[in-house]
């Protein structure tokens, strides 16, 4: 979408608000022209509202508000509140902890009594901003009356810390922003902000009652109010997740809608853009706070883009009904159609073989950036030294759409294995650029992970290929046993192309180089080999939701 934001603009004045504990909140009140009541849009976020004056571009990856001016002159009043401990606020900051939820209620409420409110309040934002709507919507203020979040997930545990029970770099990094925003803002007074998240993260490396309190998946029963969910297929790292299953689970009236973003950097501009709240947002809002008449309860339920066809469906429910599960069984190969450890085959007809299996030795010699390293042209290749396993040439287009599931039967040399799985689409190729061993060209269409040792699935929260991991208590591996394992791998919506292929591919971690800011690093205890069955008695197999089979 076009980069259309509205100038920025100061605020009308700085609030105050005194919480029940003593403590002050900060926050920027942006009031349109006039002297009546106006409903309020609240956003809530770490990154101070000292920043709002940097221009709206991915560069300020956190600048995650929307068009402010932009919704003033549509008669909104927009509040930016600094969570306790940064910015301008009191109090000391301790990631989404009970206190700060409780700091959301009692903004709202404080804010439903000002002369200049209609007395309702809607949530905004993205990421931060969007986990705080979640909080928000799960204790029910009574003057909150919608919430819309964009790209934000419910579970910091599952999404971002330990993506299948994996410690992630991820924390580190985004730590790093929250300081660097409070340390250096573009207008009033330096933060420190000193509480060691990274710290407390690698504390806590299960689910335990630390992460639950900061869990809003733990509530989303709970809430009332109606709930616009939009995320972003692209987001498989982070967010996504939070969007699908905040939208199953929560309680009151509710709509979800995905895009199909390319990146974060993508995600972040479609959300600065005028264009995008015009035509999503805006009439969420006039119906809720203003109680227009718009074309938002006209909508389905249910829209998402379709990667590949380029097109927005739309369902009654999420995963759509009009799918069927297709498994497509791991073989030996080749396939001739890629270079890489093993070049392995995805079949649908089950094996019959008694004895088929690929060994994976770890770590590769050849790695350089994570679990990537240089291709024959000296760039870097990031299949060649992974495990891949592609159907031949696809006849026809497959679409598929829904939650993906990968059984894998696989023994280790140590006490845990990690899976680090991609799926891609892998378009066709010439003979002359496979004879000279170039690869072909290849989308990431979505990711999943597991940590074998993590394995254990909690049956009260699992959907249909839709396994939801307990992370309570690790379960040590057996060297030598064969294992089964469900793997969860992220929903999506795509259409592989006629000609090109369906790729699964498998490691044990990641690289900066493809992951960036989301990649996890290689620790020294993962050195030793691993060994997949793919054969009559292990069937190893990918489970694909397929559009348009009963």
């Amino acid at each position: 979408m076009a980069s259309d934001q509205n100038p920025p603009i100061a605020p009308t004045r700085i609030l105050s608000i005194p919480m029940s504990d003593g403590v002050k909140i900060a926050a920027a009140l942006f009031l349109p022209p006039g002297k009546e009541k106006f409903p309020v849009l609240l956003a809530a976020s770490p990154y101070r509202f000292d920043n709002d004056a940097v221009p709206e571009m991915p560069i300020f990856l956190w600048r995650e508000t929307g068009p402010i001016a932009w919704y003033l002159e549509h008669g909104y009043a927009y509040i930016h509140m600094d969570v306790r401990g940064t910015g301008r606020s009191g109090g000391e900051f301790k990631y989404q902890d009970k206190r700060e939820q409780r700091d959301l209620y009692e903004v709202i409420e404080w804010l439903a009594a000002q002369r200049w409110c209609s007395g309702k309040i809607g949530g905004i934002g993205q990421s931060y901003f969007a986990r705080s709507q979640w909080f928000m919507a799960t204790q029910n203020p009574p003057h909150l009356a919608c919430v819309a979040p964009y790209d934000g997930h419910i579970d910091t545990y599952r999404d971002s810390a330990y993506t299948g029970g994996i410690p992630g770099g991820y924390p580190t990094g985004w730590w790093e922003q929250v300081r660097n925003v409070n340390l250096y803002p573009n207008a009033g007074k330096p933060r420190r902000v000193e509480w060691d998240y990274p710290g407390r993260v690698k504390k806590h490396q299960t689910y335990d009652a630390w992460w639950k309190e900061r869990s809003a998946a733990e509530k989303l029963s709970k809430i009332k109010v109606p709930v616009f969910s939009i995320g972003v297929w692209s987001k498989v790292d982070l967010h996504l997740n939070g969007n699908i299953v905040g939208f199953q689970r929560s309680g009151g009236p509710k709509k979800l809608l995905v895009f199909g973003s390319s990146d974060l950097y993508a995600a972040v501009a479609d959300y600065s853009s005028i264009a995008f709240h015009e035509k999503y947002l805006l009439p969420f809002y006039d119906h809720y706070l203003k109680e227009q008449k718009t074309t938002y309860l006209e909508e389905p339920d249910v829209r998402y883009f379709v990667t590949g066809a380029d097109r927005f469906e739309s369902a009654a429910t999420w995963p759509p009904k009009n799918i069927r599960y297709d498994a497509f069984h791991l073989a030996a190969g080749p396939t001739g159609s890629v270079s890489s450890l093993n070049d392995g085959a995805l079949l649908a007809s089950a094996p019959t073989v008694k004895q088929s299996e690929t060994v994976f030795d770890y770590p590769q010699a050849g790695w350089r950036f994570g679990v990537v390293g240089p291709g024959k042209d000296g760039r870097p290749d990031p299949v060649r030294r992974v495990l891949t396993f592609t159907t031949p040439a696809l006849e026809d287009d497959v679409e598929i759409a829904g939650p993906i599931e990968l059984i894998l039967y696989a023994a280790g040399t140590r006490t845990d294995m990690d899976f680090f799985v991609k799926l891609s689409e892998q378009f066709p190729q010439g003979d002359t650029d496979r004879e000279s061993d170039i690869q072909p060209r290849s989308r990431i269409v979505t990711k999943g992970w597991l940590r074998a040792s993590m394995r254990a699935i909690d049956k009260r929260l699992s959907k249909p290929h839709a396994p939801h991991y307990a992370f309570t208590q690790p379960e040590p591996l057996k060297p030598g046993k064969i294992y089964p394992l469900t793997i969860a791998v992220m929903p999506t919506a795509y259409r592989f192309k006629k000609g090109s292929r369906i790729r699964l591919e498998l490691a044990n971690g990641d690289s900066n180089t493809t992951e960036g800011v989301f990649a996890h690093p290689y620790t020294p205890d993962k050195v030793g080999r691993d060994t997949i069955q793919h054969n009559a008695r292990y069937p190893s197999r990918l489970l694909l939701p397929v559009v348009g089979k009963q």
